[in-house]
């Protein structure tokens, strides 16, 4: 987890050695805020409530992908999630801060304080991608009041199988992928979204695309990768032509790059499971499924 903390006052900042973190302070707090918001995992102010609040609210956004955004007070008292609490870990985050300050946390979220299960973090916890995060009220509401829930952890896109269906998507399959020399970026996107929507498998479900080692500087393979925040895994023709199994063949692509395929085998050797989905051709791109599908 990338932590950014900042205190308002000299005292907070004492808090540093005991939080095992660089505490700043001295920077207009909405400007520190701006700054580390989209690239830190959570936010940790130390001083009043009412700062932080102000200095966040402009930059607030999805549940799903806003920091934890967590308060403590300066003489170490009180630490408070404020943002984020399950999905984002803002709960945990302030049971560990007061753990090692003293503190107490101040936990106000209806499942904590009721001792129910919160689905959301049971997913985060499980590495479940929440594919409708609109879903986890209602799942949340109706676990509340003792009924039963509609949860549906699958990769596939499936007919809802209950009147509100939460869906938690598995990080389990690798598209492994081939291309032409500097094929657009949007083309790539939309092929590979085609690619997935024609065999029912969430983007959500994606860990990882996987390419031959020449591929590794390819524009539209690494903007797909920074959108939907994939790593990017290659591998030598020798490493690829060592991955056990039956493949397709090309000449031409074993004439061009050394292996007579890309897309399978880099899918199955990244993904370390089964071909899912044989080679998909589609003007000058290929694409392929390998994993562990659960369902």
């Amino acid at each position: 987890m990338i932590l950014r903390a900042i205190a308002f006052t000299e005292k907070g900042q004492s808090w540093s050695g005991a939080l095992g973190v660089p505490v700043d302070r001295g920077i207009p707090v909405r400007e520190w805020a701006r700054t580390h918001f989209d690239e830190a995992d959570a936010l940790l102010f130390i001083g009043a409530c009412g700062i932080a609040v102000r200095a966040i609210a402009p930059l607030v956004k999805d549940k799903t992908t806003d920091p934890a955004v967590v308060v403590m007070d300066e003489a170490g008292q009180f630490v408070i999630p404020l943002l984020s609490g399950h999905i984002g870990g803002a709960n945990a985050l302030a049971q560990r801060v007061a753990e090692l300050t003293g503190a107490t946390p101040v936990i106000t979220t209806a499942t904590d304080v009721r001792g129910v299960p919160a689905i959301d973090s049971w997913a985060v916890e499980n590495d479940l991608a929440i594919e409708n995060p609109r879903a986890i009220q209602n799942v949340s509401s109706a676990a509340l009041a003792g009924r039963s829930v509609g949860v549906a952890i699958t990769e596939r896109e499936i007919q809802p199988p209950f009147p509100v269906t939460l869906f938690l998507r598995p990080r389990t399959l690798v598209i492994g992928a081939g291309c032409k020399r500097g094929v657009d970026p949007d083309a790539f996107e939309a092929g590979a979204a085609r690619f997935l929507k024609d065999n029912r498998v969430s983007m959500l479900s994606v860990k990882a695309l996987a390419t031959i080692d020449v591929k590794k500087d390819e524009v539209a393979m690494n903007r797909f990768c920074e959108k939907y925040r994939l790593p990017l895994m290659t591998y030598s023709a020798e490493e690829l032509r060592a991955v056990p199994g039956v493949f397709s063949h090309s000449d031409f692509v074993e004439k061009t790059v050394g292996v007579g395929n890309v897309c399978e085998r880099a899918a199955c050797l990244a993904s370390g499971g089964r071909l899912l989905v044989d080679k998909t051709a589609m003007e000058g791109m290929t694409f392929a499924l390998a994993g562990e599908e659960n369902t």
